[in-house]
């Protein structure tokens, strides 16, 4: 699955059926999307008529979308409601490598240790294991792809969430083989009241939505308002690991516990940053009697640089020997 896969250029063929609709370009004349080729008149008037429209169009699609690319700044050669070129998209790639088989964190060279059935584990879930089954992201917090989600978060820019959505599809799908037969609840990590009103949107649940409808699967229900926040929390910006932690506790509360038993959850956010909001929300999740919980997210931060430091003592041994091979 690759995340421009529902993108069509402006000048492809169109494959839907029925009335079609009006696509407006920068360098082709617009034309009538039906699946059949586009009907051309001659005549001087009718010449003058559509050049007239294709004027009033382009003033309009002036005054309503952006120029260029809001992230590289280059010009944009097709209109579209995502004011982002086809190359940054394009440069969005998802993370490569090996990575923990639980939280996701990249992993290099020595500084990857084995559980005790052969999966790759940081060092932080050797020592403390998560109250998550395994958590999944796309692609690495930076570049394009943190533009990206400020886009939509910040700037208002809810197109956004579609693409966000494909990527997001592309996370769940690395964790469906560990479902059961049973459906799964998709849970977006929510906002507190206060924020949800002045954004007008929960980014996580937008972009669970989208995800869905890329994946069509049978087998997820969203259930949006089954986990609340119950107060507004400080910016986690800046903030120890301990820190972070104090300042989400006791933030979240599970609205209708007897949905929740014994019940699979997928936890859905825009962003995994240190794990210590989704972890707050996995232990809510469990303690209101969620048989598991999983983690998908767009992007998460990698912080690979740092797993030496954060090895247990008794692991360094291992270690050794790993870097020898």
């Amino acid at each position: 699955m690759t995340i421009l896969k529902g993108i069509r250029p402006v000048d492809a063929p169109a494959t839907a059926t029925g009335r079609g609709r009006i696509v407006f370009s920068s360098s082709v004349t617009p034309t009538r999307a039906t699946g059949t080729t586009a009907i051309t008149r001659e005549g001087s008037l009718f010449s003058a008529f559509t050049s007239a429209v294709n004027g009033v169009a382009a003033a309009l699609f002036a005054t309503l979308f952006p120029a260029d690319c809001r992230l590289c700044g280059n010009p944009l050669r097709n209109v579209s409601r995502l004011p982002v070129c086809n190359e940054c998209l394009a440069a969005m790639r998802p993370v490569a490598g090996a990575r923990c088989s639980v939280c996701g964190e990249r992993l290099d060279g020595p500084y990857r240790l084995s559980s005790g059935n052969g999966d790759a584990l940081c060092g932080l879930c050797r020592r403390l294991e998560p109250p998550f089954v395994k958590a999944a992201a796309y692609g690495s917090y930076e570049g394009g792809l943190r533009e990206l989600i400020h886009l939509l978060k910040y700037d208002q820019v809810r197109p956004a969430a579609n693409v966000l959505g494909r990527m997001l599809a592309e996370a769940v799908s690395d964790l469906q083989p560990l479902f059961s037969d049973r459906m799964a609840l998709v849970v977006p990590v929510p906002l507190y009241v206060g924020r949800f009103r002045q954004r007008g949107f929960n980014q996580a649940e937008l972009i669970a939505r989208s995800g869905l409808k890329i994946l069509s699967a049978t087998s997820l229900e969203l259930r949006p308002h089954l986990l609340q926040r119950t107060r507004e929390t400080r910016s986690q910006i800046g903030l120890s690991r301990h820190q972070r932690r104090e300042n989400v506790r006791g933030a979240f509360a599970v609205t209708e516990g007897t949905e929740v038993d014994g019940r699979e959850i997928l936890l859905v956010d825009d962003v995994f940053t240190t794990g210590t909001t989704v972890s707050e929300c996995a232990r809510v999740l469990r303690r209101a009697g969620a048989a598991k919980v999983f983690v998908a997210t767009v992007a998460r931060t990698l912080k690979a640089e740092a797993e030496f430091a954060k090895l247990p003592a008794d692991a360094t041994e291992e270690v050794a020997l790993a870097a020898h091979g």
